[in-house]
């Protein structure tokens, strides 16, 4: 269709943008939008006893949740937990990013406890006015015009907390997210209860398995996340919210006025 959006997310590890935003990709897959994921990484590092090709494993567990919502998977083959902002990795994302002309970029902020996600902070945040100037990476055609560029959600208040401008409700798909999710086997069946030294928690049915996963998943929305849902949906449906995924604007790229936003995110009433 001539108004498909194109919708490009990046994140450090071939998980991030499934957590960050994987509801809210159902939601234009399912519109018929373009999605692109790309982890920066190939989250190697990603275990606790497995050696061998956890790499390889992690690539086809992106490529099955890809599946899963119709969305493309991309995962880069830098190595997890050592990422740094070089100009390789910044000229990568340049190249990405026009290579997918995206309206909407999507990333983490640069104020993270990991490494990887704040290099890749710093990458996206290099690279958003680069995308415009030719004689970067002539490789690949330069943008006219930069996206817009929008933050995922996180935790971390210092120097500045997450502003959730932008709130997208997500409980008609939070199964799909569930979905995309459990195809990340290494990762939430393994390594992240592991982590958390739950691994002999971890039920040994499938159905069980995803059950506890969206369980864990479900969280207490709070004061700034309601708020944000009535801006667009009004104050009775965001009572009513189970489930969100919610961007901060960023203030590099193209401006994002209410009407961008909405053409962005066509979820809104």
């Amino acid at each position: 269709m001539d108004d498909r959006l194109s919708i490009l997310a990046i994140g450090a590890h071939p998980d991030d943008c499934d957590l960050a935003a994987g509801g809210t990709a159902a939601k234009w897959a399912a519109l018929g939008h373009r999605v692109t994921f790309l982890s920066v990484t190939n989250g190697d590092a990603g275990h606790m006893t497995q050696g061998g090709d956890v790499a390889g494993r992690r690539r086809l567990e992106a490529d099955e949740a890809a599946r899963r919502i119709a969305i493309e998977y991309v995962v880069l083959d830098h190595p997890d937990g050592r990422l740094t902002p070089s100009l390789e990795a910044r000229e990568q994302i340049i190249r990405a990013i026009r290579q997918a002309k995206p309206d909407l970029v999507l990333g983490p902020r640069a104020n993270d406890y990991h490494p990887d996600h704040r290099a890749v902070a710093v990458l996206v945040q290099d690279a958003a006015f680069l995308v415009t100037v030719p004689r970067i990476v002539t490789d690949a055609p330069a943008l006219r015009r930069p996206p817009v560029f929008a933050h995922f959600e996180d935790r971390f208040v210092r120097p500045v907390a997450f502003r959730p401008d932008i709130a997208v409700a997500i409980d008609d798909v939070f199964d799909r997210k569930i979905a995309m999710l459990d195809a990340h086997v290494s990762q939430f069946y393994e390594w992240l209860p592991w982590l958390a030294d739950r691994l002999g928690d971890v039920p040994a049915d499938a159905g069980a398995r995803r059950a506890a996963l969206a369980r864990q998943r479900t969280r207490v929305l709070s004061d700034a996340h309601r708020k944000a849902l009535a801006k667009r949906y009004g104050e009775v449906f965001a009572s009513a919210v189970t489930h969100a995924e919610t961007f901060e604007i960023s203030e590099y790229g193209a401006p994002a006025d209410e009407a961008t936003v909405r053409r962005l995110f066509p979820f809104f009433p």
